[in-house]
């Protein structure tokens, strides 16, 4: 199995960052570069606990399904979602959110796994794990600006 562990530091309460990461509209805009959208399960708003999305995306110039589900659920400190059907052999994206102070510290750990061993264990290490820390890196890049400008603006300060 491989690891991905990042830290991004929000300037925004824990409620703003950990609403801003479950709404599956800000996914798929977050996610334009490979062209996700949904095609299954919660089409909008606010994943809640139990509930299952399907995303279809491009990767590599070819098209992928992935059905995760939220499987653990603590507002507004952690959310957890697995992957119940796709490509990989298993895929959990553990969410954490640490305010102090108004600054937010929201941590992912995302846990993957590919089918195909011994095959599938270099193509994680050297492909998939690259990969996948842009992908994740982008994407909290993209949050933190969406959850920070919107802040910014209900303090008044724009």
């Amino acid at each position: 199995m491989i690891h991905i562990e990042l830290t991004t530091t929000i300037y925004s309460r824990a409620e703003a960052c950990f609403d801003v990461s479950r709404d599956v509209g800000l996914h798929q805009v977050s996610m334009r570069n490979t062209r996700e959208r949904i095609v299954g399960g919660k089409t909008e708003g606010l994943l809640e606990h139990g509930e299952d999305v399907t995303w279809r995306a491009r990767h590599w110039g070819l098209w992928w399904n992935l059905t995760s589900r939220i499987t653990e659920f603590n507002f507004p400190v952690y959310f957890c979602d697995e992957m119940v059907k796709g490509p990989f052999k298993s895929m959990r994206h553990e969410h954490h959110f640490v305010e102090v102070k108004g600054i937010t510290h929201m941590r992912d750990l995302f846990i993957f796994e590919s089918p195909f061993k011994p095959i599938g264990l270099w193509v994680d290490r050297w492909i998939l794990k690259p990969y996948m820390t842009r992908l994740l890196s982008s994407r909290n890049r993209f949050l933190k600006d969406r959850v920070e400008s919107q802040t910014v603006v209900s303090q008044g300060k724009r």
